[in-house]
Protein backbone atom coordinates (compact mmCIF):
# COMPACT_ATOMS: atom_id res chain seq x y z
CA UNK A 1 0.00 0.00 0.00
CA UNK A 2 2.60 2.13 0.62
CA UNK A 3 3.82 2.26 -2.74
CA UNK A 4 0.50 2.55 -4.25
CA UNK A 5 0.30 5.84 -1.56
CA UNK A 6 3.68 7.03 -3.20
CA UNK A 7 2.39 6.58 -7.13
CA UNK A 8 -0.49 8.77 -5.55
CA UNK A 9 1.09 11.63 -3.76
CA UNK A 10 3.40 12.02 -7.06
CA UNK A 11 0.82 11.89 -9.48
CA UNK A 12 -1.20 14.26 -7.31
CA UNK A 13 1.86 16.45 -7.18
CA UNK A 14 2.07 17.15 -10.58
CA UNK A 15 -1.73 18.34 -11.21
CA UNK A 16 -1.68 20.02 -8.90
CA UNK A 17 2.20 22.03 -9.70
CA UNK A 18 0.12 22.44 -13.13
CA UNK A 19 -2.90 24.00 -11.80
CA UNK A 20 -1.15 26.52 -9.43
CA UNK A 21 1.69 27.13 -12.01
CA UNK A 22 -1.18 28.07 -14.66
CA UNK A 23 -3.27 30.06 -12.11
CA UNK A 24 0.44 31.47 -11.61
CA UNK A 25 0.60 32.09 -15.36
CA UNK A 26 -2.27 33.42 -16.24
CA UNK A 27 -2.21 36.40 -13.06
CA UNK A 28 1.17 36.96 -14.82
CA UNK A 29 3.52 36.16 -12.22
CA UNK A 30 7.53 35.56 -12.87
CA UNK A 31 8.95 32.26 -12.96
CA UNK A 32 10.15 32.35 -9.10
CA UNK A 33 6.59 33.29 -8.61
CA UNK A 34 5.07 30.41 -10.72
CA UNK A 35 7.32 27.98 -9.25
CA UNK A 36 6.98 28.83 -5.76
CA UNK A 37 2.87 28.83 -6.26
CA UNK A 38 3.60 25.35 -8.28
CA UNK A 39 5.36 24.23 -5.02
CA UNK A 40 2.89 25.29 -2.57
CA UNK A 41 -0.16 23.80 -4.50
CA UNK A 42 1.54 20.84 -4.94
CA UNK A 43 2.98 20.25 -1.48
CA UNK A 44 0.55 21.77 1.37
CA UNK A 45 -2.09 19.08 1.58
CA UNK A 46 0.40 16.48 1.83
CA UNK A 47 2.39 18.39 4.48
CA UNK A 48 -0.17 19.10 6.46
CA UNK A 49 -1.46 15.54 6.38
CA UNK A 50 2.31 14.32 7.38
CA UNK A 51 2.06 16.32 10.19
CA UNK A 52 -1.65 15.53 11.42
CA UNK A 53 -0.65 12.01 11.74
CA UNK A 54 2.69 11.82 13.11
CA UNK A 55 4.46 11.53 9.46
CA UNK A 56 7.75 13.72 10.37
CA UNK A 57 9.36 15.04 8.70
CA UNK A 58 7.07 15.11 5.84
CA UNK A 59 7.66 12.95 2.62
CA UNK A 60 7.02 16.00 0.78
CA UNK A 61 10.39 17.72 2.51
CA UNK A 62 12.33 14.64 2.47
CA UNK A 63 12.09 13.25 -0.32
CA UNK A 64 13.98 15.40 -3.47
CA UNK A 65 10.89 13.51 -5.91
CA UNK A 66 8.18 16.03 -4.34
CA UNK A 67 10.33 19.06 -5.25
CA UNK A 68 11.58 18.05 -8.25
CA UNK A 69 8.20 16.81 -10.08
CA UNK A 70 6.75 20.07 -8.49
CA UNK A 71 9.87 22.30 -10.26
CA UNK A 72 9.39 20.26 -13.57
CA UNK A 73 5.63 21.30 -14.05
CA UNK A 74 6.07 24.42 -12.82
CA UNK A 75 8.94 25.09 -15.60
CA UNK A 76 6.19 22.93 -18.12
CA UNK A 77 3.88 25.63 -17.69
CA UNK A 78 6.20 28.72 -17.83
CA UNK A 79 7.76 27.84 -20.87
CA UNK A 80 4.59 25.90 -22.76
CA UNK A 81 1.50 27.64 -21.17
CA UNK A 82 -0.35 27.49 -24.61
CA UNK A 83 -0.36 23.87 -25.02
CA UNK A 84 -1.91 23.44 -21.58
CA UNK A 85 -4.05 26.31 -22.28
CA UNK A 86 -5.61 24.53 -25.39
CA UNK A 87 -7.67 21.81 -22.95
CA UNK A 88 -11.08 23.26 -22.41
CA UNK A 89 -10.70 25.09 -18.71
CA UNK A 90 -7.20 23.54 -17.69
CA UNK A 91 -6.65 24.59 -14.16
CA UNK A 92 -10.04 23.76 -13.02
CA UNK A 93 -9.77 19.88 -14.65
CA UNK A 94 -6.38 20.12 -13.79
CA UNK A 95 -7.35 21.18 -9.96
CA UNK A 96 -10.27 18.22 -9.85
CA UNK A 97 -7.56 15.47 -10.94
CA UNK A 98 -5.11 16.70 -8.05
CA UNK A 99 -8.23 17.02 -5.56
CA UNK A 100 -9.02 13.36 -6.44
CA UNK A 101 -5.75 12.20 -6.24
CA UNK A 102 -4.83 13.72 -3.24
CA UNK A 103 -7.99 12.68 -1.80
CA UNK A 104 -7.54 9.25 -2.41
CA UNK A 105 -4.03 9.25 -1.26
CA UNK A 106 -4.43 11.13 2.15
CA UNK A 107 -7.15 7.98 3.21
CA UNK A 108 -5.47 5.59 2.20
CA UNK A 109 -2.17 6.78 4.32
CA UNK A 110 -4.23 7.79 7.10
CA UNK A 111 -5.40 4.06 7.27
CA UNK A 112 -1.99 3.16 6.84
CA UNK A 113 -0.99 4.63 10.47
CA UNK A 114 -3.74 2.96 12.22
CA UNK A 115 -6.56 6.03 12.17
CA UNK A 116 -10.52 5.00 12.61
CA UNK A 117 -12.32 4.94 9.16
CA UNK A 118 -14.21 8.47 9.80
CA UNK A 119 -10.58 10.36 10.74
CA UNK A 120 -9.42 8.34 7.57
CA UNK A 121 -11.67 9.86 4.94
CA UNK A 122 -11.86 13.44 6.79
CA UNK A 123 -7.91 13.79 6.31
CA UNK A 124 -8.20 12.36 3.32
CA UNK A 125 -10.46 15.46 2.38
CA UNK A 126 -8.00 17.71 4.05
CA UNK A 127 -5.40 16.40 2.08
CA UNK A 128 -7.24 16.99 -0.81
CA UNK A 129 -8.24 20.61 -0.38
CA UNK A 130 -4.94 21.80 1.18
CA UNK A 131 -3.43 22.16 -2.14
CA UNK A 132 -5.96 24.42 -3.38
CA UNK A 133 -6.57 27.00 -0.44
CA UNK A 134 -2.66 27.47 -0.52
CA UNK A 135 -2.81 28.38 -4.24
CA UNK A 136 -5.96 30.21 -3.58
CA UNK A 137 -4.56 32.50 -1.21
CA UNK A 138 -0.94 33.05 -2.06
CA UNK A 139 -2.99 34.71 -5.17
CA UNK A 140 -5.06 36.86 -2.90
CA UNK A 141 -8.41 35.01 -3.91
CA UNK A 142 -11.09 33.43 -1.64
CA UNK A 143 -10.44 29.63 -1.19
CA UNK A 144 -12.37 27.73 -3.08
CA UNK A 145 -13.34 25.26 -0.52
CA UNK A 146 -15.00 28.31 1.27
CA UNK A 147 -17.14 28.79 -1.81
CA UNK A 148 -20.29 27.35 -3.30
CA UNK A 149 -19.32 24.85 -5.48
CA UNK A 150 -18.97 21.43 -4.33
CA UNK A 151 -14.69 21.31 -3.70
CA UNK A 152 -14.39 19.49 -0.19
CA UNK A 153 -17.79 17.96 -0.85
CA UNK A 154 -16.18 15.67 -3.73
CA UNK A 155 -13.12 14.83 -2.00
CA UNK A 156 -15.00 13.48 1.31
CA UNK A 157 -16.75 11.06 -1.22
CA UNK A 158 -13.70 10.07 -2.44
CA UNK A 159 -11.86 9.39 0.53
CA UNK A 160 -15.34 7.97 2.13
CA UNK A 161 -14.93 5.37 -1.19
CA UNK A 162 -11.05 4.64 -0.07
CA UNK A 163 -12.33 4.02 3.66
CA UNK A 164 -15.21 1.74 2.62
CA UNK A 165 -13.42 -0.34 0.11
CA UNK A 166 -10.75 -0.87 2.79
CA UNK A 167 -13.68 -2.15 5.22
CA UNK A 168 -14.66 -4.37 2.86
CA UNK A 169 -11.77 -5.80 1.99
CA UNK A 170 -11.97 -4.67 -1.45
CA UNK A 171 -9.00 -4.76 -3.59
CA UNK A 172 -6.77 -1.89 -2.92
CA UNK A 173 -6.20 -0.74 -6.67
CA UNK A 174 -9.69 -1.26 -7.48
CA UNK A 175 -10.50 0.50 -4.54
CA UNK A 176 -8.43 3.42 -4.73
CA UNK A 177 -9.63 4.11 -8.75
CA UNK A 178 -13.36 4.00 -7.30
CA UNK A 179 -12.65 6.75 -4.89
CA UNK A 180 -10.76 9.24 -7.66
CA UNK A 181 -13.14 8.48 -10.09
CA UNK A 182 -15.79 9.37 -8.33
CA UNK A 183 -14.63 12.41 -6.76
CA UNK A 184 -13.18 13.44 -10.42
CA UNK A 185 -16.80 12.74 -11.34
CA UNK A 186 -18.47 14.66 -8.71
CA UNK A 187 -16.02 18.00 -9.05
CA UNK A 188 -16.41 17.90 -12.92
CA UNK A 189 -19.98 17.27 -12.88
CA UNK A 190 -20.52 20.09 -10.54
CA UNK A 191 -18.56 22.92 -12.06
CA UNK A 192 -20.39 21.90 -15.82
CA UNK A 193 -23.77 21.84 -14.39
CA UNK A 194 -23.51 24.83 -11.97
CA UNK A 195 -24.39 22.68 -9.07
CA UNK A 196 -23.64 24.91 -6.02
CA UNK A 197 -23.65 24.09 -1.98
CA UNK A 198 -26.44 26.57 -0.29
CA UNK A 199 -25.11 30.10 0.32
CA UNK A 200 -25.46 32.53 3.11
CA UNK A 201 -28.32 35.49 3.09
CA UNK A 202 -26.97 38.38 4.47
CA UNK A 203 -28.95 39.94 6.68
CA UNK A 204 -31.07 43.37 5.86
CA UNK A 205 -30.43 44.50 9.32
CA UNK A 206 -27.01 44.37 11.20
CA UNK A 207 -27.42 42.57 14.05
CA UNK A 208 -25.82 44.43 16.04
CA UNK A 209 -26.88 47.84 14.60
CA UNK A 210 -28.80 50.30 17.12
CA UNK A 211 -32.70 50.91 16.48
Amino acid sequence: MRTLVLILDLCGTFAFALSGAMAGVRRRLDIFGILVLSFAAATSGGIARDLLIGAAPPAALQDWRYLAVSLAAGLLCFFWSSLIERLRNPVRMLDSLGLALFAVAGAEKALVFGLSPVMAALLGMLTGIGGGVARDVLLAEIPTVLRSDFYAVAALVGAAVVVGGNMLHFPIVATALAGGLACFCLRMTAIRRGWQLPLARESREHPFSEK
